[in-house]
């Protein structure tokens, strides 16, 4: 069936492109993560619906790109509203998909994702540079709409991640073809649905589900598309990168992290140990998650004992109930991906301090994918669970003697998307956050964002910043007119 009816909500599971919907011959399987159940079969596209989709773009794309800023506004604005009359539904049927918690969704994930579109429609408004002179000559800088953008989004948070850049992108006068998390993908079958109903030409969105290898893969190499945006792990960047290379299509990249959460002896503990148990949110499916937490000597002792007291607390189970602190994985595999971290690390001589393992009560009462919140120490710098990424809810603990010695081991990774300091003291948070290799760093806090500052990673976390003006680089072409400066007829 193509419409299917998840968390009593109706959603539509075939393709959306050039303003209709399209089925393809194959689907897969959505599987909720809640109780392992096959909540839809999913339309299955390949190279023919991502080239109808391209195609569709190609098409729309002169008349969204001419429509004025205003109008463009005008339009995202209602697909704004349509999102928010809509935040029940969205906060339901994502929870359903990806297990996230529903509290989370109600309360901050919807109504962001509302305000992606929103902020970036009325960031285009302001967007300006003050005319220059060269010589008596006036430079002039716009930024003109790019083309088609390819836009392939993770499971983790899908539709918030969707939208911080088709929001941009289309306030940009872009064309979008959206590729969904095959592991998530319903809540981009209804913002498409809100968007066509809000007036948004046909075309401009499109929406090709399927798997990565079948329907991303001819999507970021298609020779049409003229900007490529990716969320998710580094391998899967550099195929997307060489693809993207081919056609010189410009790409952003935001990937993984490996971040740290530094506490300094002049920390306020309390706070200390509130923003490392903050670490476990979405199981740990986060990107920043500052997952390796470096205590300074004076403090060490103290901060685990209360860390370890507080984590022990962290109530597990299904995410539609508001008292669970923590909902399962997104996955089986992914559950035994992580698992695998985990039996590594205690291959390598790391200590369990907290968790160790699934939840097999759980699972076995549910059938879904829940793993306890773990905790190792007596952790390596070289060894695998302090270098790569996990993505699920596992954390190192070790110690630092000195300042440099923090830094040293904060910097200590090929990735370097955030970092979180903890201290007391203003001089040093300046210090240390000046030498802290991260695109992000928050100073006695987490996880606070204005869509109007700069994102992106650096090293291996990613390339590219977007967020406020900065988007609108990356989304469009930097134009300099200069006029020379003569009389007119």
């Amino acid at each position: 069936m193509s419409i299917v009816t998840v968390a009593g909500v109706e959603v539509d599971t075939r393709h959306w492109i050039g303003g209709e919907r399209i089925a393809s011959a194959d689907t897969f399987e959505d599987v909720s993560p809640l109780d392992g159940t096959v909540i839809a079969d999913v339309s299955r596209g390949g190279r023919a619906e991502v080239d109808a989709a391209v195609a569709a773009a190609v098409a729309a794309f002169p008349a969204w790109a001419r429509t004025s800023v205003d109008e463009r506004a005008a339009v995202l604005h209602r697909v704004a509203d349509g999102i928010e009359a809509r935040i029940e539904d969205l906060a339901q049927v994502e929870t359903r998909d990806n297990g996230s918690l529903l509290r989370s969704h109600r309360r901050g994930v919807m109504p962001r994702v509302a305000m992606n579109i929103r902020f970036f429609a009325d960031h285009l408004r302001t967007l300006a540079h003050p005319d220059f002179d060269t010589r008596g000559h006036r430079n002039h800088v716009t930024w003109d709409p790019a083309g088609v953008t390819a836009i392939v989004t993770p499971w983790n948070a899908p539709l918030m991640l969707a939208t911080w850049r088709i929001g941009p992108a289309l306030a940009a006068g872009n064309t979008v073809v959206a590729k969904p998390p095959e592991w998530a993908p319903l809540t981009a079958s209804l913002f498409a649905d809100i968007a066509h109903e809000a007036g948004l030409p046909a075309g401009v969105f499109n929406v090709v589900q399927g798997l990565g290898v079948e329907a991303g893969a001819p999507l970021v190499a298609h020779p049409d598309v003229r900007r490529v945006c990716f969320t998710g792990s580094v391998p899967t960047s550099v195929r997307i990168g060489e693809a993207a290379a081919r056609n010189t299509t410009p790409v952003s990249f935001e990937l993984g992290g490996k971040s740290p959460l530094l506490v300094f002896d002049d920390a306020d503990l309390d706070l200390a140990v509130d923003l490392a148990v903050e670490q476990f949110d979405n199981s740990g499916q986060v990107c920043l998650a500052a997952v390796r937490m470096l205590v300074q000597d004076g403090i060490y002792d103290e901060f685990r004992s209360r860390f370890l007291a507080r984590a022990a607390e962290v109530t597990q189970g299904d995410s539609r109930d508001e008292s669970v602190d923590l909902g399962p994985l997104v996955s089986r595999a992914h559950l035994d991906r992580v698992d695998g971290f985990v039996k590594r690390a205690v291959a390598d001589g790391a200590q369990v301090i907290l968790g160790g393992g699934p939840n097999d009560e759980l699972n076995a009462a549910t059938g879904g994918f829940y793993y306890r919140p773990t905790v190792f120490e007596g952790v390596g710098p070289e060894q695998e669970i302090t270098c790569q990424e996990v993505f699920g809810p596992v954390l190192t603990l070790q110690r630092f003697s000195t300042e440099d010695d923090g830094v040293a081991m904060a910097n200590d990774t090929e990735y370097g998307l955030a970092a979180t300091i903890v201290t007391g003291s203003q001089e040093r948070a300046e210090r240390v956050s000046s030498r802290v290799r991260a695109g992000t760093v928050w100073v006695n806090c987490f996880f606070v964002r204005d869509l109007s500052a700069p994102f992106g990673g650096s090293g291996r976390s990613g390339i590219g910043r977007e967020g406020g003006t900065w988007s609108f680089d990356f989304y469009c072409d930097v134009k300099n007119t200069v006029f020379a400066p003569r009389g007119w007829n």
